[in-house]
């Protein structure tokens, strides 16, 4: 089942990053990420090709209140974005005594091959689980998307079947990779779907 979750006064820190609530001041560090072509294409979005469009995406993030701008713990300038969205889990019989989130995330080109999105993942999984006693988290991600595949595999999730996604915003069809990740459940605690 769904649940709203509410990260705007929430700050989780790790060793490398900060994760706060995206501020209308993060205006130009959220265009210098998202309009950097293959950035957004990569999770089902074009990039940005004004800062208008940015603009608003960051008041959609701040109105909404559940997305998290993930930043360099040394500047605070913001890399990327990660965020609580409604899971194709809450459509599945199998899930429906779970409250489910889909975790969707972000990440500027620059920052890739760092294991930076592993670390902000896993921190949020850790509040998700410790803090808010979410039932299980889900992700996914487009079949080309290698990078983002692999971040879903090191933070635990398993998979469970292949998909197809429609990127509204990019007009398309696209297969997809559908993963879930069960609090306190272990790698037994997934329910792999049948071929």
């Amino acid at each position: 089942m769904d649940i709203k979750i509410d990260a705007s006064k929430v700050v989780i820190k790790t060793e490398r990053l900060k994760l706060r609530a995206f501020a209308e001041a993060d205006l130009d560090d959220l265009y210098a990420y998202a309009s950097v072509p293959g950035v957004g294409e990569m999770a089902g979005w074009p990039h940005h090709e004004s800062i208008g469009i940015s603009e608003g995406v960051l008041r959609i993030f701040i109105e909404e209140k559940n997305v998290f701008a993930i930043c360099r713990a040394e500047d605070d300038r913001v890399i990327g974005s990660l965020g609580f969205h409604y899971s194709w889990a809450n459509e599945d019989d199998r899930y429906k005594d779970l409250t489910v989130k889909e975790i969707g995330y972000v990440l500027s080109k620059d920052s890739w091959g760092r294991g930076l999105m592993p670390e902000a993942v896993g921190a949020v999984i850790d509040y998700g689980f410790n803090e808010l006693k979410i039932g299980a988290f889900t992700c996914g991600c487009i079949v080309k998307n290698n990078q983002s595949r692999r971040v879903i595999e090191k933070c635990g999730f398993q998979f469970i079947s292949y998909g197809v996604y429609y990127a509204k915003q990019l007009q398309r069809h696209f297969k997809d990779m559908k993963y879930i990740l069960i609090n306190g459940g272990g790698p037994a605690a997934f329910i792999r779907s049948r071929p």
